[in-house]
């Protein structure tokens, strides 16, 4: 009896001391997040804030000073030599930060600096991209970078990657669920890289919180009429979410046929982005504005205030495809708001929808099947709309997200778990 009492104390103390010891550890790990967190928060509010006011700084003096865009091809061709002069003859984009987070692909401060100046030459030239790829790269760099000099191991170094990510993506844009979520979700599609949440969260939340300090307000776009959730309504957004579907691949394969277009044409990045400035600048003039240069931010509020036609989704497609697949630098994602916004406010004329609502639901629906993201779309519906009409939008998300197949702006990503079967597919997508 006493050696039974014994052998019991003698556990309760192995097991008192291994959860102790547990804690302890977790505790410094918890610590170490948490300083880390703030610290990338507090380096991309500066960075990314610096980053969204030069974008706005140089759009409004492009369209202060319309004869800025004859000056493109200087800019594609200055934009071309800086990458090859510091050894990216291969630019992978937001692919490369991706594969930094699934297999520890190296990121260094080059290309923060390359991603940073070359965005702002194609905006205050007249290309047609966005940002937020832009501030993934920006805030995936920065932390990669600072990983190595904290000399973290490799898991970690993931870690930190998302961490900056999330931070880039909310400094520049104002989303900061948005932001985390969205860089756990997208490099894996199928599952969540929750050993991330508390960095990603922390440093999107501070990056936010000190962006606005700085007077950089949040996006956001009011949406006039949202319809009771009935179900006709809720089959109406069905089948505009299918239409969105259909549109986000259309999106993805006309960017991915003007990149080969221009492979074709000519193995001399410098042909090709001096064709490519040709070939904007000749629509710019033959369009009469500059409607469809830059990121569009305007326009894309506008839809949400009044009826559009058909051709802007259109131009601003070709547009995107034409800069981006010349080696103009930017983002996908501006653009894509800008195509589904206005592909959702023409539609929903047909659909019996409220204009500003149909924007919103083509928002968010393009953006999920080109990113295969439906957790963070929903998450940016109720930032960027409010959490009224929530349900109509997780609708949207899951039908966009199911039916846009396997396709996606980003080739690196994986499609781990099957859209429309329990199953493990773990495969590439078609990019």
């Amino acid at each position: 009896m006493k050696q039974s009492c014994r052998d019991i104390q003698s556990k309760l103390k192995r097991h008192l001391k291994g959860t102790l010891s547990f804690r302890g550890k977790l505790a410094l790990r918890f610590l170490k997040w948490i300083a880390i967190s703030l610290f990338v928060g507090g380096v991309m509010s500066v960075v990314g804030g610096a980053f969204r006011i030069m974008l706005e700084g140089v759009t409004e003096f492009r369209q202060n000073h319309t004869f800025i865009i004859y000056f493109l091809p200087l800019a594609g061709l200055f934009t071309v030599f800086c990458y090859q002069a510091l050894g990216f003859r291969h630019d992978k984009g937001t692919n490369l930060v991706l594969m930094a987070v699934r297999d520890n692909e190296k990121l260094t401060l080059k290309t923060m600096l390359l991603i940073f100046s070359g965005t702002i030459m194609t905006h205050l030239f007249g290309g047609s991209a966005g940002r937020e790829g832009a501030a993934l790269q920006i805030g995936g760099s920065f932390s990669a970078s600072l990983g190595r000099l904290l000399r973290l191991d490799e898991k970690d170094q993931r870690i930190i990657t998302m961490c900056g990510m999330s931070a880039g993506f909310s400094s520049i844009f104002g989303t900061p669920i948005t932001s985390a979520v969205f860089s756990m979700e997208v490099t894996s599609v199928g599952i969540m890289h929750y050993s991330a949440i508390v960095p990603s969260v922390l440093s999107a939340v501070v990056a936010n919180m000190l962006t606005s300090l700085y007077g950089i307000s949040s996006e956001s776009f009011l949406v006039q009429r949202i319809p009771s959730t009935t179900l006709p309504t809720i089959l109406k957004v069905i089948a505009l979410a299918v239409l969105c579907a259909v549109m986000a691949e259309v999106f993805v394969i006309v960017l991915k046929a003007f990149h080969h277009l221009f492979q074709h044409i000519s193995d001399n990045k410098y042909i090709r982005v001096l064709i490519g400035s040709a070939a904007i600048i000749v629509l710019t003039l033959l369009v009469g504005s500059q409607t469809y240069n830059g990121a569009g931010m305007d326009f894309i509020q506008s839809t949400f205030t009044e009826r559009v036609g058909a051709q802007h989704f259109v131009l601003k497609l070709i547009f995107t495809g034409i800069t981006l697949g010349c080696g103009f630098k930017g983002g996908e994602i501006v653009p894509a708001f800008f195509v589904g916004s206005s592909f959702g406010n023409f539609m929903s004329r047909f659909l019996g929808l409220d204009y500003s609502f149909g924007a919103s639901i083509g928002l968010i629906a393009v953006f999920c099947g080109v990113t295969n993201c439906p957790l963070t779309s929903l998450f940016m519906s109720i930032e960027l709309f409010g959490i009224n009409g929530v349900v109509l939008y997780a609708v949207a998300c899951a039908v966009s997200y199911m039916l846009s197949g396997y396709r996606g702006l980003y080739n690196s990503q994986k499609i781990v778990y099957s859209k429309t079967k329990t199953e493990f597919i773990d495969r590439k997508i078609n990019y």
